[in-house]
């Protein structure tokens, strides 16, 4: 039995929800999932079907890109992931999508304002976006940068990682991350209804304004404060 065998079924398990969540079209998206005492994780390989894919396809990869095991190239994103893993410890799975509404945010270049109670039930700030990557990022090492275009948008807005587990990288698509890769797609799910509906509040209300303070914090901590009482 393979010492990756966790690692290639989370990942399995979590990029075959993408598809059935509609958050894929074709093969438009990969998950990994993390073993931080091994420092490897396990990623969807590139351009391959989802019907195609088995644990045993996942690859797995180190923390500096390298592939340590894996007959597949890795997803082309792998470079991102490996920036991600690096410098958010805390993490145990990172998905990337381009779901329809969350890429049209993304290509508008514009956070998702916070408008209401879904939204504050996972962020208590506006969905950030990441800017647009500079030509000599573009020129460079791509799939690596994008992992530094994210951690430097969340450095500048003062946004932790653990709390705000969700981003659109400017004129490209959405970035999540999470405890668990289920936990990631999960966090993918929610970007992609609330930037849904945030579209669908500007147009009824093109002035609609953004949710009070008293609501967005009673939501948010309901469900993630010390008192919180949401669930079982």
């Amino acid at each position: 039995m393979s010492i990756y065998k966790r690692i290639q079924e989370e990942a399995y398990e979590a990029n075959m929800q993408l598809p059935k969540l509609g958050l894929v079209l074709f093969t438009f998206g990969n998950v990994s999932a993390v073993d931080r005492e091994r420092e490897v994780f396990a990623i969807k390989p590139s351009g391959v079907a989802y019907d195609d894919l088995t644990p045993e396809k996942m690859v797995i990869v180190d923390f500096d890109a390298n592939v340590i095991q894996g007959e597949l190239r890795p997803s082309s994103d792998t470079k991102t992931h490996a920036v991600l893993y690096k410098h958010m410890p805390s993490i145990g799975g990172i998905v990337h999508t381009h779901s329809t509404y969350a890429t049209a945010w993304a290509q508008s270049q514009r956070d998702i304002p916070i408008y209401g109670t879904t939204h504050a039930d996972y962020n208590t700030v506006n969905i950030p976006c990441a800017p647009p990557m500079s030509d000599e990022m573009i020129a460079g090492n791509y799939e690596y940068q994008t992992g530094f275009q994210i951690l430097n948008c969340l450095q500048e807005k003062g946004m932790d990682y653990r709390e705000v587990e969700m981003i659109l990288v400017g004129n490209h698509a959405p970035f999540t991350w999470g405890k668990s890769a289920d936990k990631a797609v999960h966090n993918s799910a929610v970007l992609e209804c609330v930037a849904k509906m945030a579209l669908l509040t500007e147009q009824i209300n093109p002035q609609a304004p953004r949710l009070q303070d008293s609501l967005i914090r009673k939501h948010f901590e309901r469900k993630h404060g010390p008192d919180s009482y949401y669930g079982q």
